[in-house]
């Protein structure tokens, strides 16, 4: 199949509503492509973390705790893009398998603020670990140049998505 060509419904082929690429073909389906590029990542994350419980989503929280302990609920939601509802069972599911406490801030006790527990921090090695496999697998054979413009154009995305 040629580059653009559609040939079904879970091809890569092309978007409908794109302007063509001048040659008369159009520009690949980047919004199928990278919605199911997330799919596949999310469940690869998923499987890597099944025995410790840790889907993609407590994956990003980990991550980001490990750089900002005590940050609030709110900055957790904002950070992994998460509902407030959606995040608060989240964390009661992280904090009852033990990878982290959530304790009211001296200074505001409406504010909660959220830290990894050693368990926290020794599953946050493993979360580490299969992003860096992750990573060479889906970079592998890319230059530089390359995946800069992908990242130029996710964050791209994200930017005038918001």
């Amino acid at each position: 199949m040629r580059q653009g060509a559609a040939s079904g419904p879970g091809s890569a082929g092309t978007e409908s509503g794109g302007p063509d690429d001048g040659g008369g073909r159009r520009p690949p389906r980047l919004v199928f492509l990278t919605l199911t590029a997330e799919r596949r990542l999310r469940r690869w994350i998923g499987r890597r973390g099944e025995d410790r419980g840790l889907s993609a989503a407590a994956s990003g929280v980990l991550l980001y705790l490990a750089n900002r302990p005590g940050a609030s609920t709110g900055e957790v939601a904002e950070a992994v893009d998460a509902s407030p509802a959606g995040l608060s069972g989240l964390l009661f599911r992280l904090e009852k398998a033990g990878l982290l406490t959530r304790v009211p801030d001296p200074a505001d006790r409406r504010t909660i603020r959220v830290n990894l527990t050693a368990d926290g921090k020794a599953a946050l090695g493993v979360v580490q670990s299969a992003l860096g496999e992750l990573n060479g697998k889906i970079t592998d054979g890319f230059s530089a140049q390359e995946l800069a413009v992908v990242a130029r154009w996710l964050e791209n995305v994200g930017r005038v998505l918001d």
